[in-house]
């Protein structure tokens, strides 16, 4: 079996103390590295708040992930791409390291590159949920419909958008990995399902993936 170091990352102290996050972060790493033959030496487990600039001063465990990982010479493993960062500047000084990287949900073999396009497709994503936020906003104001309370109409705006945003945003990060699935030789709704359970990818509602999930992704695609 090939050694790797995990990383997990938690943004507040809340969900240290709970436990959330973190075990679902080391149960996806788990599946996925028995399912590709991969040995966790050490596991570090990152509490930050997420605010301010994503410098790797302010993530101690991750700086200490990549010393571990160098030293063993083996790979970071993490469950998902914003484990490490929702910044493609952030990820593109990581590789600047030399360490390796395992994204889990990804698969083993995503490789630098495609780690930079799928921190770019997120941010893009991101950025773009926010136009239709505003866009909306505007069109409402438009119509000359009145928004009563301007904080709560912004809210409910904001909520329907996000909605489709996050639908949108999910279809976006997963279809990449189900063409990787397929590039590999995987074929079938259900082949695809198991293979996305094991590299440990959430449905969009947090469960496991079937071939009725599976058809009805694609088919919004």
């Amino acid at each position: 079996m090939s050694p790797a170091v995990a990383y997990y990352r938690v943004s507040t102290q809340q969900q240290e103390r709970s436990g959330l996050g973190v075990e679902a972060q080391r149960s996806a790493i788990t599946r996925f590295a028995e399912a590709e033959g991969i040995e966790i030496w050490a596991e570090h487990i990152e509490v930050e708040t997420g605010k301010g600039a994503d410098a790797l001063d302010r993530r101690p465990e991750l700086a200490a992930a990549l010393a571990h990982a160098r030293k063993a010479k083996c790979p970071v493993i993490v469950a998902k791409l914003d484990r490490l960062s929702r910044d493609v500047h952030f990820i593109s000084g990581l590789m600047a390291h030399k360490v390796p990287f395992i994204v889990a949900e990804l698969g083993a073999d995503a490789d630098p590159f495609m780690l930079h396009l799928y921190a770019a497709l997120a941010e893009k994503e991101r950025a773009l949920i926010s136009q239709r936020t505003k866009a909306a906003l505007a069109a409402k104001k438009a119509s000359g419909a009145k928004l009563g309370n301007p904080r709560a109409a912004e809210a409910a705006v904001k909520g329907r958008a996000a909605q489709v945003g996050n639908a949108d945003r999910f279809a976006t990060s997963v279809l990449p990995i189900i063409e990787s699935i397929r590039a590999s030789g995987v074929s079938g709704h259900a082949a695809i399902a198991e293979a996305l359970n094991n590299r440990g990818v959430r449905a969009a509602r947090g469960g496991a993936w079937h071939a009725t999930t599976v058809r009805r992704l694609l088919a919004r695609a």
